[in-house]
Formats: C-alpha cells, structure tokens, sequence
C-alpha cells in the first residue's frame, strides 16, 4: 500500500513508502539531502517495517530533534496503523 507522509522538522518536505505485509517495498523522499537519501533507501527496501524503525528511529540532524531518516519511521508507524 502505497502512502504519502508529509515530514516536519526537516529538510525534506514528504516521504511515499509502499509497504506490503509488513515489508517495505519502496521508499522515496521529496527534498533532503538527495544522495544520502537515496543510498538510505536502497539500503532498506525489503526489510521489515519493525526492523527499519528499530533502527532508525530517534535519529537527529544538525541540532535538530529530528530526521528524515526519523520521519521515515513516524511514517512507517502511521502506515502499520490504517
């Protein structure tokens, strides 16, 4: 199921994660740090959406009490909620 994930706190402005039983499928971002991102996202593709958040949730950047790789994880929580 394919979702859109409006970020906060970052430089990234949205995220689209396709998540199928419990597996991430695919994962993109709007905006951010694009390279890093993208490694990010090749790197975590077929994993379990628990994994992924076990991993990267609570990840800060530059001072602030966020991320995208910590808004990825806020979106994968409100996909395992609908």
């Amino acid at each position: 199921m394919k979702s859109v994930y409006k970020t906060s706190g970052t430089c990234s402005t949205y995220i689209v994660v396709d998540v199928e039983d419990g597996i991430l499928k695919d994962v993109s971002f709007q905006g951010g740090c694009n390279g890093n991102l993208k490694g990010i996202c090749e790197l975590i593709k077929g994993m379990p959406v628990d994994e992924v958040i076990s991993k990267l949730e609570g990840i800060s950047c530059g001072g602030r009490p966020t991320s995208c790789p910590d808004q990825l994880c806020q979106a994968l929580r409100q996909v395992k909620t609908t």
